[in-house]
């Protein structure tokens, strides 16, 4: 029902980064830049009626620069890529590599280190903002010319909604997400530890030490990675699991039961009472759950801690450019890619 627009700092080259402010009809909160599209603030209600503000953050523009992934838009690959290579029609391409001998997160330079073009910002009862960049051919070694827009609107049932549209000139991988890391508590220094979560998954993608999906998927059913009934993130998140202890937490694929536009996943934060429900159309989603905070520094001034928030990516599977058995396909030239994820907010 408000839109507000004011300065948030300068990079380098002189140009300026606004911060644009959404509200809708029932007070849920959206501060956003078009620096890496990210999420700066998302303020919420909890069962009392108090909003406070679910993502990690900083306060400064200087802050997000660098490459950390806090609140951006991911892309041109989400998440990794073994050997930082992929062979499309007999060609094989190198990417930078960023994690590792592997590529994470679109490269060193991929579109968290961005400025965006604000195309649209529309008021009213459902407020939205459209960005968009034109990646060119070559870009952290991807083939083509990759024309995106990303849309967030903040629906009228209390939805943050993302819709990633994309074509390219020729033949290329994409594979969107949203790097947002929740704490429903509106606390960032309160540890995630009590969030309830629940995940619509059957199996993951077994990985080896750095990550890189073997081809085979592995049931859950029983184990540490289990979340189809509900449990609290740290029931197992200290498991003696090989992966989780290597980790220090989850940073797990999870393969979505289904097909289509569903229900992923639902957090609850007892104390709060907030509850995030997700919805997407792709078929995995990266539980990680802030394991290393790296020095950053929060909105709150105090340096980030580990375990103080929760990632749910939705995406495609990590790697998938080089599983063929993998629900994945190679966006054709001139072809519209379209895909929606929606975090919707209440409280109980």
């Amino acid at each position: 029902m408000s839109i507000e627009k004011k300065s948030f700092g300068t990079l380098s080259d002189g140009r300026e980064v606004t911060l644009y402010t959404l509200e809708n009809k029932n007070g849920l909160t959206l501060e956003t830049i078009p620096y890496g599209c990210r999420i700066v603030r998302l303020l919420t209600k909890d069962r009392n009626g108090v909003k406070g503000d679910v993502v990690l953050g900083h306060n400064t523009l200087e802050e997000y620069l660098g490459g950390n992934f806090q609140g951006t838009f991911v892309g041109r690959y989400a998440n990794r890529i073994g050997k930082a290579t992929f062979t499309l029609n007999g060609k094989s391409y190198q990417l930078a590599k960023n994690d590792g001998e592997n590529t994470l997160h679109g490269g060193p330079g991929g579109y968290h280190q961005v400025l965006w073009n604000v195309d649209q910002v529309q008021d009213g009862d459902e407020p939205s903002i459209v960005f968009s960049y034109v990646s060119p051919d070559g870009d952290e070694g991807y083939p083509g010319k990759l024309e995106m827009t990303v849309t967030y609107t903040l629906t009228a049932d209390d939805g943050l909604a993302m819709e990633y549209r994309a074509v390219s000139d020729q033949e290329t991988p994409f594979n969107p997400t949203n790097h947002s890391f929740f704490n429903l508590s509106g606390d960032p220094q309160k540890d995630v530890l009590d969030t309830s979560l629940t995940i619509h998954a059957s199996h993951v993608t077994e990985v080896t030490d750095d990550l890189i999906p073997t081809g085979k998927l592995l049931p859950v059913a029983g184990g540490p990675l289990d979340f189809t009934l509900g449990k609290k993130l740290g029931a197992d998140m200290f498991s003696e699991d090989h992966l989780i202890a290597l980790c220090g937490g989850f940073d797990h694929n999870f393969c979505v039961d289904g097909t289509g536009f569903r229900k992923f996943a639902e957090a609850w934060e007892p104390e709060s009472g907030r509850v995030m429900e997700v919805f997407s159309d792709l078929p995995g989603v990266q539980l990680y759950t802030f394991n290393r905070a790296g020095g950053l520094m929060g909105k709150d001034g105090n340096p980030m801690r580990p375990h103080t928030s929760f990632c749910l990516e939705t995406q495609f599977y990590p790697d998938s450019v080089n599983h063929k058995e993998f629900p994945f396909a190679f966006l054709k030239p001139g072809e519209q890619f379209v895909s929606k994820t929606v975090y919707r907010f209440s409280a109980k």
